[in-house]
Formats: structure tokens, C-alpha cells, sequence
């Protein structure tokens, strides 16, 4: 059975804390939709930028922003991995948020799947290896880290996920998430797409804290900020059989908690910030739709034509503006047009 050595550290635990002080304050405040919308879509360019650029990838940050952004018909392998990891981390956002995921095989198969087709072998995508391979270091090119055999892939996985399962409620989701990141890559349990696989399976279990807020972040990014610490902090050197028995969890999760902390501080500061832009702060005016709404229940363009001196096109751009920001929202049509908050 599979019982991961490692102990809550002053660090791990400090990490912990404030991890969960960030998000406590994220979700107990109010972002304009428009707002959230923005960075989510930020973050699904970053993930996709920065996981792949840890394997390798040369694209920088503008090119895979254009990418995801223009959907091109022909496309470079460089290009179509970020493709790739984009369509995956968008299916795992819209399953997160519309019914639980349990972590299993299946899912885990089709993860590599999304992030490999078109990249590799069909036979090869989408199932666990019935092969060995080696993990080169990524400066030399020289095999670094022997996994163990396919032929003990099955169990080690199942073992994994019992371990999972079992500690659900038990363990902080942080430390399970952790330690599944890290098993899953000395586990090397595909032929290609690990540590991308391991990246996108370690949001749903981030995600099971029933929280949205990693929706709004890249851990990825901070990996990726210095990928030779990473490297040294997820994998293991040598053979596995060798190995495996002196492995520690403490310094990886102390690193992987940091990094889902240095992220969340980011993002928290840049969303008030948003706020506070030109784009999303609200005028006088606005403010006086939202009064009228409060006190009368709903508002026409009637209603706010004698509450303002604006004229009529200049009125339909402040209703534009609350309704994209996720203030309010309009119903009816032609002149039973009005506008109520949105709940």
C-alpha cells in the first residue's frame, strides 16, 4: 500500500494557513462577472503557456495568446500542444463546475489523451504504458530517472488513488494534492504527456475544496518561473526500485503550497487593482441606476431618462456597462425593456 512519508512543517502548515486566509477573502468579496471572466481567460493562456514551456515548448507568451485566440486551421506540433493543453483545462473547468470528477484511471487516461492527440502514436494516447522509458534530464539529454515497470503501473496507480480516496476528509486537499502530483510523476504511468497530465489532474483535486478560485490562477506559472527547481523538487534520480524508499513528501509539498500561494497573493492584488480600473469602476451615474433598482425593484430607461441628464445613446452604454459587469440584468423587450439586479 501506498503511505507517502512527509511531515506538516512550520513552512507547510504556515503555507496552509494562508492559503486558505487568501481564498476565504477572494470568495467572501464581489467581482464584477466581466472581471472574473477576464481572468479566467488570462489564467487558461497562462497554464497553457507555462505547462508547456516547462516540457520544452519555445512559443512565448504572445504567440500562444494569438494561438488560443485565432484557433488557426494548420498548425506546428509546438503549437498544437498548447492547443492541446488549452481544450484539456477548458473540459476539466466546465466539469468541475457542473458535477463532481472522480479521480480514476479513466479520467486520468483521458486527460493524456487531450493533451497528447496528434502528438504521439494513437495506440499510445489515452492508456497507461506497455513499455519502459526514461526521464532525460532536460539540459544534457541524458536518462536521469528510470521508472518503475508498466508491468506495475496498474497497481502503483490503484494504490495512488486508494490512498486519495481514503484520506479525503482526513488530509488537508492541499497536502492531497500535493503528494498525488508528485507519485503520479515518479509513477511516469504514460509513454509521453506526464507532467502536463499531472498538472491538470492536480486542479480537480484542488477544485474538490469547492472553491472556483483556482479557475483564476496559474500554479503552473510559478513552476515555470524557474523549471530547474522544479524538476529538482517533483522527480526522483535513479531507479526507481532503488529509490523509492527514501523518498520525502515534505520538501515538495512546501514548494507546491508556496507556489499555489505566491499565485493566489498575485492574483488577489491584480484583481483589486482590476477593480479599481477605469474599465470596471463605476461613475455617479451608475450608481444612481443601482439606488433606483434597490429602492424600486427594477428600472427602465424611462426611469433613469429623469434621473439624468444623459441622453438616450449615453444611457444605453451605462446599462451596457452594469450588465457586462454583472450588476444587473435586462428584461423584456421593445418597450417592456428594464433592468433588475442580477442574482
Amino acid at each position: 500500500m501506498f503511505e507517502p512519508k512527509y511531515k506538516v512543517s512550520d513552512l507547510l502548515l504556515n503555507n496552509i494557513k494562508g492559503i486558505a486566509i487568501a481564498i476565504a477573502d477572494l470568495n467572501h468579496r464581489s467581482f464584477p462577472h466581466l472581471v472574473l471572466a477576464k481572468f479566467e481567460k488570462t489564467a487558461n493562456s497562462l497554464s497553457a503557456y507555462s505547462s508547456t514551456s516547462i516540457e520544452g515548448n519555445p512559443l512565448p507568451l504572445t504567440d500562444v495568446r494569438r494561438i488560443l485566440k485565432s484557433r488557426p486551421a494548420h498548425i506546428r506540433n509546438t503549437e498544437r500542444e498548447v492547443l492541446n493543453y488549452n481544450h484539456a483545462l477548458e473540459n476539466l473547468n466546465k466539469k468541475i463546475g457542473t458535477l463532481p470528477l472522480k479521480m480514476d484511471v479513466r479520467l486520468l487516461c483521458e486527460i493524456q489523451k487531450q493533451v497528447t492527440v496528434d502528438l504521439i502514436e494513437k495506440h499510445r494516447c489515452g492508456k497507461l504504458r506497455t513499455e519502459p522509458v526514461f526521464v532525460n534530464d532536460p539540459k544534457t539529454g541524458q536518462a536521469v530517472y528510470l521508472p518503475p515497470d508498466h508491468q506495475d503501473v496498474p497497481t502503483l496507480m490503484e494504490d495512488l488513488f486508494h490512498f486519495i480516496k481514503t484520506k479525503r476528509g482526513q488530509v488537508d486537499s492541499l497536502i492531497l494534492a500535493g503528494i498525488f502530483h508528485k507519485q503520479f510523476v515518479i509513477i511516469h504511468p504514460f509513454v509521453d504527456g506526464n507532467g502536463r497530465t499531472a498538472r491538470l489532474a492536480s486542479k480537480v483535486i484542488l477544485a474538490d475544496m469547492g472553491l472556483d478560485t483556482f479557475k483564476l490562477f496559474s500554479f503552473e506559472n510559478y513552476y515555470n518561473q524557474k523549471v530547474s527547481t522544479y524538476f529538482q523538487k517533483v522527480g526522483l534520480l535513479g531507479n526507481y526500485y532503488e529509490v523509492i524508499n527514501e523518498v520525502d513528501f515534505t520538501e515538495w509539498l512546501e514548494y507546491f503550497t508556496d507556489g499555489v500561494l505566491d499565485e493566489l497573493l498575485r492574483v488577489k492584488k491584480e484583481l483589486e487593482l482590476e477593480v479599481l480600473s477605469p474599465s470596471t469602476a463605476l461613475q455617479i451615474h451608475h450608481n444612481k441606476i443601482l439606488d433606483f433598482i434597490k429602492k424600486e425593484g427594477f428600472i427602465t430607461d424611462q426611469n433613469y431618462a429623469k434621473l439624468t441628464k444623459r441622453a438616450k445613446a449615453t444611457r444605453a452604454l451605462d446599462f451596457k456597462k452594469l450588465t457586462e459587469l454583472g450588476f444587473i440584468e435586462r428584461l423584456g423587450k421593445g418597450k417592456s425593456t428594464h433592468y433588475k439586479i442580477k442574482i
